[in-house]
């Protein structure tokens, strides 16, 4: 970039003469010495400068200009005319397809979307990896993982037209899956699951997520399970989606575990949907200063090579000065306008800029490039990024968005949203990548493919098998097979608990999980992911026993090593400690449960929570985790609203299962009792370990201490479908004796066998009472048998479970729950015909008092219950029609009370 000494000067330089020898000075040392000496001294001097009371303001800017000079770039070793032409017929193919979706004129005038602007920019850097970078997994690499920015897919869908594993009509079917034979609209590992790995739309996840990524990787090579020292993660992602708290959150974690295996490449076009991203500012010199002062490495890929001689003449600075004062406003209006626009708003705010462009035509000027257009320099800065050590490397890569759409889109604030153009617009496309299709098949935009001998596609092929297979590709299963423990294992948890033991269901899953942890072929697999919260839950002894993952071990003396349960961290720890973090700690999550798919390493998470900062904060994480076609526990602590009594309205979980039950693979359970989480655990680990089914867990807990009745045999498959009878009501002496049955979950379940207990003992009433582990299993079961006899009406009606259950009983039905009625409420359509179905929940904002006093505040509790069950019965004629004003004032009852769901 020229004699880094001659700089422009000041205008308020009081000693030019001064400022010069010192420049000459540091041009010397960058000469002979090189430039780490050089950082090395301007270190020292800013040091003593501040030693001695200076206050030197810090930046971490650099130059506008690219951070590789052209002296250190490396050569490409490609074949440049043939790179070039395979960019520009998926250019060509990714246009098309979208642009031919949206020529479809549906009945509801409906239009599909798609996005073109995003890849046209991408398309220099995407090839660049394709061709040269990114391995796929073999025998000799385990692969890199490659987060794609969503709305590129269009360009991943043409090259894998090219290479052969897309076919003509998946291309026409874009974003038209109904029938099968279609391509969706974004990553999706769930729709296309032997094609895309990570999704990453939502804007955001995608960053967050492959940072967990990468150190999961760093995780499984510590502890000996897998090689990944020669793999690594690459994520392309917008400048304006860098303005999603989760693109930012977590990088200087990468920092500070010094993830050299990461690389983040942004794709900085200056524009996001509406407009620009920073009109007024430079989105790469603030990310710049963002990753930079996080402890980042960053290359900024700012001007292509046809600036290069520019720059070298600059020998006043003037154009380096005019670059770092244009905002991104302006450069944005360059590009979306013509050379002789350049030459007058650019070059012409100095005279002897446009001296040094007078010799230029106006179709120079417009042939300067960007650097994330011009292969050399886009080589240049991924090989210095795969190099570099110690540091995670970020990518600032200036690019146009819309890059060669014309008029139409090239540089204009609508580009994101353009899916159609017309004929002329189709033809100057053509004309500016060269595609070889004739005027007369213009107006149907065919796809282009060279003969399979020609040098492009046999130079694409050889690239890709040079690298070890096609990208992006998923791995289905995991070809190691593992084997669940048997139930009998977890016997310990299975027993009732000795008279006058009472433990919580938090206790019974550290004791399950000690278990699996003991099983010599499992064990190893298992990832205990918290989030700063292990004496919460009871989990403190895990950290002597299998240790904290820290890469550089443990540098320090606990306070606490005089204790059993000391804080211990090693290189090879097994427990992720996350601190205060959800948002992480579930995509740590992520990165376990979808390693048999990203490593060919079946692993088995375990993340324990506050359930109330669960699906409430990461639920759109939890969203992606089911794309991604996730495996593993997800375990709700302290959960329903009157559990964590003393937390207040912000820590009371009432609506964690209303949230699950939206997620199509996430099995949902509330156990009550030790017995029950043992069962549901060992369950998921059959399916999810040794069955490697496509579902993951979440299961909440209790810190509440309580007796343990033990499991019954015979109860497993009731406790795995939903609901089984943990109490059969007193026989009754007369037929027309007064019944009920009444459901109930969680730590509520045992406020309804108190219940039964009153309604006999107070009322004659003889109630049957159901442990209801999964209100959402046995929702999704009747709506499997509603789906069924609806689309087989000749066939034998299949019956839901809840509903063979109840069928055979008496009297109205009554639930109660720690969460919002919606949740039990979820069953009402498979409630037996004309009987009655009574709902009681915990609606409405969370409070602080004792447990107690909550459940009465919210009306869940056995009086409560009673109460409910009487007026039921009532309406029946089955007790007297005083019976529940009688209730009322028994059990204290205030009807004047405030509704809890307001209050």
């Amino acid at each position: 970039m020229g004699n880094p000494a001659l700089t422009y000067q000041a205008a308020n330089d009081p000693d030019t003469l001064e400022t010069e020898e010192w420049m000459q000075a540091l041009a010397a040392v960058l000469e002979r010495e090189g430039p780490e000496r050089a950082h090395y001294l301007l270190e020292r001097l800013i040091d003593q400068a501040r030693r001695s009371g200076a206050h030197i303001p810090f930046s971490p800017n650099t130059a506008y200009l690219n951070t590789i000079a052209t002296g250190e770039q490396v050569g490409h070793p490609g074949n440049m005319e043939l790179e070039a032409k395979i960019r520009s017929y998926i250019r060509w193919n990714a246009m098309a397809m979208v642009v031919k979706a949206n020529k479809h004129n549906p009945p509801d005038g409906g239009d599909l979307g798609g996005h073109i602007a995003s890849f046209a920019s991408l398309a220099t850097m995407i090839g660049c990896g394709q061709n040269h970078f990114w391995h796929a997994e073999n025998e000799e690499h385990g692969g890199d993982l490659v987060y794609f920015q969503g709305h590129s897919s269009p360009g991943m869908y043409g090259r894998a037209y090219l290479e052969g594993r897309l076919t003509e009509e998946q291309l026409d079917n874009f974003r038209q899956e109904v029938d099968g034979k279609g391509l969706s609209s974004y990553p999706h590992p769930k729709l296309m699951p032997e094609f895309w790995q990570f999704p990453t739309v939502s804007m955001g996840l995608g960053p967050l997520m492959a940072i967990y990524q990468a150190r999961f990787l760093k995780y499984l090579h510590a502890r000996g399970i897998a090689d990944t020292s020669k793999r690594k993660v690459w994520v392309f992602c917008g400048d304006g989606e860098m303005d999603e708290p989760e693109s930012l959150g977590a990088i200087s974690l990468a920092a500070r575990e010094k993830l050299d295996n990461l690389i983040f490449v942004i794709n900085c076009n200056l524009q996001r949907l509406d407009g620009p991203v920073r009109g007024n500012g430079k989105i790469i010199q603030e990310l710049e200063g963002d990753f930079r002062g996080s402890g980042w490495n960053v290359i900024k890929l700012i001007w292509g090579g046809y600036w290069d001689p520019l720059l070298a003449s600059d020998k006043e600075g003037i154009l380096r000065k005019v670059m770092e004062e244009a905002v991104d406003g302006e450069y944005q209006a360059f590009k979306a306008n013509d050379g002789k626009f350049v030459r007058e708003h650019f070059f012409g705010k100095h005279p002897k800029l446009l001296e040094m462009v007078s010799r230029m035509s106006d179709e120079d000027i417009w042939r300067l490039n960007r650097g994330g257009h011009d292969p050399h320099k886009v080589y240049a800065a991924f090989d210095a990024a795969t190099k570099h050590e110690g540091q995670p490397t970020v990518i600032l890569a200036k690019t146009i968005k819309g890059y060669g759409l014309g008029h139409v889109a090239q540089g204009q604030n609508p580009a994101h949203q353009q899916k159609k153009l017309d004929l002329e617009s189709i033809r100057e496309f053509r004309d500016r990548f060269n595609i070889p299709v004739p005027d007369d098949q213009l107006e149907k935009i065919p796809y282009f493919k060279p003969a399979e001998d020609s040098p492009e596609m046999q130079y694409l092929h050889e690239r890709r098998k040079e690298l070890g297979g096609y990208l992006p590709k998923r791995r289905v299963m995991a070809d190691e097979k593992l084997k669940a423990p048997a139930l009998e294992v977890f016997r310990p948890i299975l027993d009732p608990t000795p008279e006058g033991r009472e433990i919580s269901t938090t206790q019974a899953f550290v004791r399950s999980l000690n278990q699996i942890l003991r099983d010599k072929e499992i064990g190893p697999r298992v990832v205990p992911i918290l989030a700063d919260e292990s004496r919460t839950f009871g989990m403190e002894g895990l950290f002597r026993q299998i240790g904290i993952y820290a890469p550089e071990g443990q540098k320090y003396v606990p306070v606490d090593k005089d204790q059993v349960m000391y804080y211990k961290e090693a290189a090879n720890g097994q427990l992720l400690q996350e601190g205060i973090n959800e948002a992480g700690a579930f995509s740590s999550w992520i990165a376990a449960a979808t390693s048999y798919s990203t490593n060919n390493r079946i692993m088995i998470p375990f993340f324990i929570y506050y359930s109330m900062f669960g699906f409430q904060r990461v639920g759109d994480l939890a969203w992606a985790a089911g794309d991604m076609q996730a495996r593993g526990f997800l375990l709700g602590g302290t959960a329903g609203r009157t559990t964590l009594n003393g937390e207040g309205l912000q820590h009371e979980d009432g609506h964690s299962h209303i949230l699950s039950s939206v997620i199509p693979n996430c099995v949902s359970y509330d156990p009550t009792f030790a017995h029950e989480v043992a069962v549901i655990i060992q369950s998921g680990l059959k399916r999810m370990v040794e069955d490697q089914e496509n579902v993951y867990f979440y299961i909440t807990l209790m810190n509440e201490n309580y007796a343990q009745p033990g499991l019954k045999t015979g109860d497993e498959a009731g406790i795995l479908k939903g609901m089984y009878k943990i109490k059969p009501g007193a026989k009754a002496k007369s037929k027309d004796a007064p019944k009920a049955q009444l459901l109930g979950s969680g730590t509520i379940l045992r406020e309804v066998i108190a219940a039964a207990d009153l309604l006999q003992e107070d009322w004659g009433v003889h109630a049957d009472v159901w442990s209801a582990t999964s209100f959402t299993e046995l929702r999704r079961n009747g709506m499997d048998c509603e789906r069924h006899n609806m689309l087989h009406p000749s066939a034998k009606p299949q019956v839901p479970y809840v509903t063979q259950l109840l069928e055979k009983t008496e009297g109205p039905i009554v639930a109660s729950t720690d969460y919002m009625k919606l949740f039990a409420d979820q069953i009402r359509p498979f409630i037996p015909e004309g009987r009655r179905y009574k709902v009681l929940g915990t609606d409405g904002f969370g409070r602080s008092d004792f447990r107690a006093k909550l459940r009465e505040h919210f009306e869940v509790d056995r009086h409560f219950v009673v109460l409910a069950t009487l007026v039921e019965l009532a309406r029946e004629g089955k007790v007297a029609k005083d019976a529940p004003a009688k209730a009322i004032a028994k059990y204290g009852i205030n009807p004047n009370k405030p509704n809890p769901a307001y209050a």
